[in-house]
């Protein structure tokens, strides 16, 4: 199963991402991890999305593309990942789909998580970044054991600057003018399901385990028939 998941900042598609990736294998791919790693190994593509970031400006589409077919093409032997929170606009998708059907590994399923602003707030006003390794906290739903220091390397944790209110509500304005083309051109191929964001990650993955049990026993009967 090859999957898409959308959802605003804070929705929750990377926690279900892990979740799926720890307990069902599926490769996790995820374009800020690939972005960095790019950055951080020095490679080709790397150096130059790193000349875009130092003078703070997105780097390209094509870029973005290029990095994460590089990171499907070396993970050949995964029949299973989920692009988290990628692609983000209509002409990244259209994009995509190209390159993936040239390596027959189209995007069987787009799952979207609807999510409210006050969900979205209440997570990113909360969420705490390690320093070190990147390790993700939230000071209600999920501490650290000692307050501020990460579990995993003992590093000191941070609030990013833009998971302020105000910014977080201009962040998911610009998110909802971004991707409403995004999820029309899926809802389209008859590809995309929706589970709401604002439940807790248990409920979350239990639906999402659900929709994709009911996919795997149609794709069985299509291969039958």
């Amino acid at each position: 199963m090859k999957m898409v998941f959308l959802g605003p900042p804070g929705a929750g598609k990377g926690t279900q991402a892990v979740m799926l990736r720890e307990k069902k294998g599926f490769l996790h791919l995820s374009t800020g991890d690939i972005l960095r790693e790019n950055v951080k190994n020095n490679t080709g593509i790397g150096k130059k999305a790193k000349a875009f970031m130092e003078k703070g400006e997105l780097v390209p589409d094509d870029m973005v593309i290029e990095m994460m077919l590089d990171t499907i093409k070396n993970a050949r032997d995964k029949k299973d990942f989920i692009l988290d929170g990628f692609p983000r606009t209509a002409y990244q998708a259209k994009k995509l789909d190209n390159e993936l059907s040239k390596l027959k590994l189209p995007i069987d399923m787009v799952v979207y998580f609807k999510t409210g602003i006050n969900t979205v707030i209440l997570r990113l006003t909360g969420r705490r970044l390690c320093s070190k390794c990147g390790a993700n906290y939230h000071i209600v739903n999920m501490p650290p054991k000692k307050q501020g220091i990460c579990d995993k390397c003992g590093a000191e944790l941070y609030q990013r600057k833009d998971d302020s209110e105000e910014t977080i509500k201009k962040r998911l304005e610009v998110y909802d003018n971004q991707t409403k083309e995004l999820i029309d051109y899926y809802k389209a191929q008859g590809i995309l399901k929706e589970v709401s964001g604002d439940l807790e990650a248990g409920k979350v993955y239990s639906e999402l385990s659900e929709i994709l049990s009911t996919c795997e026993s149609d794709d069985r009967n299509k291969v039958r028939k």
